[in-house]
């Protein structure tokens, strides 16, 4: 079975990944917080306040718990990654084939279209954006590790 190759996510160690697994706990706390405090509070409020309060709690919780969740899914799928490539990765090279300007996001850099080959999987080609880097060129060769089995590869 071949899938379309998938560029791992970047890698986290242990306390990265627990410090952004706080972080989105952080994020997904107030919602329920407000909720509590428009249920629970005494003395009663009015009503304006009490429903300012739900309705506050509710749009946080449903916001914050949607991004926190998100976050999650990501620190772990980071991590699943570099998992996955340490214990069933081989060796590869990469080859670049053409190289583009990326202006996308916060960060500028290059979009590399790579040709990856390696001992175990057929060669195949994919698209990964780094930083600027005159050393970047078309047929230069980069080193990376792939998955066989899905094609998840990382550019070392």
């Amino acid at each position: 079975m071949t899938s379309t190759p998938r560029e791992a996510e970047a890698r986290l160690g242990p306390i990265g990944a627990l410090l952004c697994r706080l972080a989105f706990l952080a994020i997904c706390l107030p919602g329920p917080v407000l909720l509590a405090a428009a249920v629970t509070l005494d003395p009663a409020r009015s009503p304006a306040d009490f429903w300012g309060l739900l309705a506050g709690g509710v749009l946080v919780t449903i916001a914050g718990v949607g991004f926190g969740v998100f976050g999650l899914r990501l620190v772990t799928r980071s991590r699943r990654d570099g998992r996955r490539l340490s214990a069933a990765g081989v060796a590869a090279t990469a080859e670049i084939l053409a190289v583009a300007h990326h202006l996308g996001g916060e960060d500028p850099g290059l979009e590399l279209h790579l040709r990856i080959s390696g001992p175990g999987f057929a060669a195949f080609e994919a698209d990964t954006i780094r930083a600027d880097d005159p050393a970047l060129v078309p047929g230069a060769l980069l080193a990376a590790v792939v998955d066989p089995v899905d094609r998840l590869f990382s550019i070392t």
